[in-house]
């Protein structure tokens, strides 16, 4: 079978919808910086509470205009100053117990504690261009993900040429990196030289940041030399990569986040805003990025529950998701929020690392506010752009929001929302993977297998991507429509009727959570579990990545349905089948070790731990599956925690959240189990009703509107935020939201930032 990178590109050849995604990665005030000295020498695994702000992190920081650009650490409406700086201690000296001298990060690491304290002694003579070759070999071939690569290098630029021996890598690895960023092919379009291909995979939506990103502080840091690939300057190449960043941090403004609420790609978000944030000279870069890093962390606040994203999820992975001490996102939450007991997971964390380096950016206290308030909430947001990959055929399809599909010009912007098997980009695609050579790259090895099938031919093509769209347009991650709910013990959230019996292959519908492994969800897999003792196998789509086919869901508060019926089937394209063949089940996580008790009453299963209770019931019957940890990786549980519900890919599951703040586990599982729910299925799909004890009686369908108590309640158009902290309008461009004493208010028109 293809990984899921080939085929999705694959499948886009033979639909020449070219490219998607990324793989997985390794996450006003007017005062000027405080002057006060370190707090002086700290031991590799102790370190002293912060009582002074350092100086700065970054060797000679100039009071320019872009260095005080923000309100200044320490100014009303940010994070308190002297706990960022603990946290900082607290982290490089965790971080400084590993051997980095062949990671950049790791490198950062060492050099952002020596920049703060000049009695840290590292053997920094460590890192040398041999110890480095692995990430030089990646850059030098151009393969995919080294722009994440470039953005550590930046940093290592940045605190690697200090005043202090500790601080001074040496002049062959500068040398070896500014060699590198000037050789760097930095967009997809530049001038491909004849004897080489470019691996990497430039189009995502955090892939697209970071490329200008890097690129824009390459020009800045070289403004006079010439640059290999494209013979522009550096200041030229700074020109060009700046209205990218600025139309990419509107879009998310007006948008919202294509790969919405991804606890992978969210980091891939707020480092490359972060480093802009730090590292440009242009005041209005600096300014728009530290904004949008803002919206990055309110995302994440909003959806906080004890150190989890408890949230629906456009992107992620097995290896994310079933418990969130591996998300990506973990170590930002736990050093922004500080919401959980549990100890960092990466002496290298990108986002951690890069934060205790910084002297510029602080996060507002709103978000902090937001992250750990204790009063129930409701969070309805709106990301991306809708279109139906299964509209009939028509020769100028109208695009939303002006994004012709006949200008390539645009092609980013969709291959950014993964629009593989959108027909109305098929020419364009095939003519831009022609002229730039992309079906050789090895991200593309596969695809004449299945381009043959329509000979390349745009006409044959579009035809083909709109009989299969429920399948072939998986990547596509289209607009959804989320909802959550918060209270202090439990949370609740989905996205609303999203591509109902589609395939999405990194989609999460829904997710209920307690704490960080205390969780519950539920998928419709693609192929089997993987035979392995490695707890991240899984594939794209997976077993637990990702949906065969993404569900109808809707939620009101604490009571949530999800009716599973797939569009498609062995019949829509056998050779499409044979790819993508999915179980004939729908089944649940419910990681029974990680609950203080379980019980089982009928088809209902009901999870409780601190004071925080999850009711899943199914209309099918449910049993476990046992796994043998010799052949199956288990992550360390004895229970089973996978609940398949046999007979049918098509499924109702109900769930319900509460706590004991409503009353005893006995009253709870009294009160859910009641009323058995009443389920009808016949041609149509599903008819589903139930009496929730929170909600009052519930109707959904697979075709009708939600109702609660008779009222129907709207799963879609929702605003671009809005939450008992206020409220944003759809394509809106200022925010302004209140939690507690903490104000914040961004206007992406004016670029002002004010906090209180």
């Amino acid at each position: 079978m293809f990984n899921r990178r080939r085929f999705l590109i694959a499948g886009a050849g033979a639909t020449a919808a070219v490219v998607a995604g990324c793989s997985g990665g390794d996450s006003d005030g007017e005062a000027s910086p405080s002057v006060s000295a370190p707090d002086g020498s700290t031991s590799a695994d102790t370190a002293p509470a912060a009582t002074t702000i350092p100086e700065t992190t970054l060797p000679e920081v100039a009071l320019s205009a872009a260095a005080t650009a923000l309100a200044a650490p320490g100014s009303m409406g940010l994070i308190d100053e002297a706990v960022w700086q603990t946290r900082v201690d607290d982290y490089l000296a965790f971080a400084t117990t590993a051997e980095h001298s062949s990671n950049p990060t790791g490198i950062c690491a060492y050099l952002g504690r020596a920049n703060r304290d000049p009695d840290f002694v590292w053997p920094i003579e460590n890192v040398t261009v041999a110890s480095l070759q692995a990430v030089f070999d990646q850059i030098d071939a151009w393969e995919d993900t080294r722009d994440f690569r470039f953005m550590a290098l930046h940093w290592m630029l940045a605190l690697g040429q200090g005043d202090t021996p500790m601080t001074q890598l040496s002049p062959e690895v500068i040398a070896a990196i500014d060699e590198r960023m000037l050789a760097n092919r930095y967009a997809w379009d530049d001038p491909l030289p004849d004897d080489r291909l470019d691996n990497l995979w430039f189009w995502s939506e955090n892939h697209i940041v970071i490329t200008r990103a890097i690129e824009y502080l390459a020009g800045q840091r070289y403004p006079d030399e010439t640059f290999a690939v494209t013979g522009l300057t550096g200041a030229e190449h700074l020109e060009r990569a700046r209205p990218f960043i600025l139309e990419w941090i509107d879009e998310r403004a007006q948008l919202g986040f294509f790969e919405w609420h991804s606890n992978v790609y969210m980091l891939k978000n707020i480092t490359p805003l972060h480093m802009l944030a730090e590292l440009a000279d242009d005041p209005e870069i600096v300014v728009a990025a530290a904004m949008a890093l803002d919206v990055c962390l309110v995302d994440m606040a909003a959806h906080n529950q004890a150190g989890t994203y408890t949230a629906p999820r456009g992107r992620t992975y097995k290896k994310d998701k079933m418990s969130s001490l591996d998300e990506d996102t973990f170590n930002v939450a736990k050093f922004v929020f500080d919401d959980t007991t549990a100890a960092y997971q990466s002496t290298s964390d990108t986002g951690v690392t890069y934060f205790c380096s910084g002297t510029r950016y602080r996060p507002p206290q709103l978000v902090v506010d937001i992250a750990t308030d204790q009063e129930p909430s409701v969070v309805r947001e709106r990301h991306g752009v809708y279109f139906d990959g299964s509209s009939p055929l028509e020769d100028n399809p109208v695009a939303p929001y002006g994004k012709d599909f006949a200008d390539r010009a645009n092609l980013p912007f969709w291959w950014s929302l993964g629009a593989l098997g959108m027909w109305p980009l098929a020419e364009v695609s095939v003519d831009a993977g022609n002229e730039f050579r992309l079906w050789e790259t090895s991200e593309f090895g596969d695809i004449n297998l299945l381009a043959s099938i329509n000979d390349y031919d745009p006409a044959r093509i579009r035809v083909w991507e709109q009989e299969r769209a429920a399948v072939i347009n998986f990547g596509f991650l289209s607009e959804a429509n989320t909802y959550a709910y918060r209270e202090p013990k439990v949370s609740l959230s989905s996205v609303l009727d999203h591509r109902f019996g589609e395939m999405r292959d990194q989609g999460h519908a829904w997710q209920a959570a307690i704490d960080e492994n205390a969780m519950v969800f539920t998928t419709h897999p693609g192929p089997d579990v993987v035979e392995s003792t490695v707890w991240s196998d899984d594939g794209e789509p997976g077993y637990w990545t990702g949906e065969a086919s993404m569900p109808r869901s809707a939620q009101h508060r604490g009571t949530a349905i999800h009716i599973y019926q797939p569009k498609w089937d062995e019949a829509t394209d056998p050779l499409v089948w044979s790819v993508f063949e999915y179980r004939p089940f729908t089944h649940a996580y419910v990681p029974q070790d990680h609950f203080d008790e379980v019980r089982q009453s009928g088809n209902w299963t009901i999870v409780a731990k601190n004071g925080g209770y999850i009711a899943l019931w199914s209309w099918r019957t449910p049993t476990w599956r046992e796994y043998d940890p010799r052949v199956n990786a288990t992550r360390g549980m004895v229970k089973p925690f996978d609940l398949v519900a046999e007979g049918g890919p098509d499924n109702v599951w109900i769930v319900e959240v509460g706590s004991d703040d409503g009353g005893s586990l006995d009253d709870f599982a009294n009160a859910v189990t009641a009323i058995e729910p009443s389920v009808v299925r016949d041609e149509a799909g599903f008819t589903v009703s139930w009496t929730s004890p929170s909600s009052g009686i519930v109707d959904y369908s697979s075709t009708g509107v939600f109702l609660v108590e008779g009222v129907e309640y709207a799963q879609s158009d929702h605003p671009r935020h809005e939450s008992p902290w206020g409220g944003v309008d759809h394509l809106s461009r200022q925010y302004n939201l209140t939690a507690g004493p903490s104000t914040w208010a961004c206007d992406f028109d004016a670029m002002t930032r004010d906090l209180a």
